[in-house]
């Protein structure tokens, strides 16, 4: 019988990070713990430890000085409730709102979701498009990522192995789209998501749910017709196939999705 797994509990940043350089890759992070129970059940993954978050303190704020700092274990219910995020960043918090149910919104945390790199999820690709970084600490310091730097494929990131995303910064919020389509049910992950906003008269467009890291296409953005767009963006994404649509229809789909997001923005 296999040992098992042991478990490091934290009670203070400067532990974790001190456990994290300890320990580096060997330590599987636990924040909400939603998608490692998928990934556990799956049996995709053998963690010999466990590094829990949730006696970290300090690491759930959701609050606004200028931009919206979200610690790395605000849920996404959190997010999604927060007056000031309805009020200044209302298409965040409604993509929030979207994901699951409300019994793993009480779970799932910003940093979990992000670190974990899981390419069907709703709030990265918005984060995205409205230019959000994510906060990275390490034993000694820190630095900041881009969100389109930071998924770099299937469940994997930029991050080093002694790194913990402890806060994620997202800019003031101008006019921002987030559009879901799912194949199922309406608790499913998104088949494709489309994120659209415009900052500092830049379009992003950001497509997620359909490979290994939210795509963005800057070129493709300096169109003016909305048709045009996704259809481009439908000819230069390479889409998956998954139990929620095949590649040649989430194709089809993107095309449609990124107008139908545009046309959206652009009207409001």
């Amino acid at each position: 019988m296999s040992e098992a797994p042991a478990w490091l509990a934290p009670t203070s940043l400067a532990e974790a990070l001190e456990l994290k350089a300890e320990h580096g890759g060997e330590a599987t992070v636990v924040a909400g713990g939603t998608f490692l129970a998928i990934l556990l059940n799956a049996r995709l993954i053998a963690p010999a430890k466990y590094l829990a978050l949730r006696d970290v303190p300090g690491l759930a704020q959701v609050e606004a000085n200028g931009e919206l700092r979200l610690g790395a274990m605000a849920t996404h219910r959190a997010v999604e409730l927060s007056p000031v995020v309805r009020e200044r960043w209302p298409t965040l918090a409604r993509t929030f709102a979207l994901v699951a149910s409300p019994r793993i919104r009480n779970q799932a945390t910003v940093g979990g979701v992000l670190a974990d790199a899981d390419y069907a999820s709703d709030p990265p690709a918005l984060l995205t498009a409205l230019g959000a970084r994510a906060v990275v600490a390490r034993k000694g310091g820190g630095r900041e990522i881009a969100l389109e730097e930071l998924v770099t494929g299937y469940y994997e990131t930029s991050l080093e192995r002694d790194e913990l995303i402890v806060e994620v910064r997202v800019p003031p919020q101008g006019r921002a789209v987030y559009r879901k389509f799912r194949s199922r049910s309406h608790e499913d992950r998104p088949c494709v998501g489309v994120a659209a906003a415009e900052r500092d008269g830049e379009l992003r467009v950001v497509v997620g749910a359909v490979a290994g890291r939210p795509q963005w296409f800057p070129e493709i953005c300096e169109r003016e017709d909305p048709a045009e767009i996704g259809r481009r963006y439908a000819d230069a994404i390479d889409p998956i196939s998954d139990a929620r649509g095949s590649a040649e229809y989430r194709r089809r789909v993107i095309a449609i999705e990124v107008r139908r997001a545009l046309e959206e923005l652009w009207s409001g």
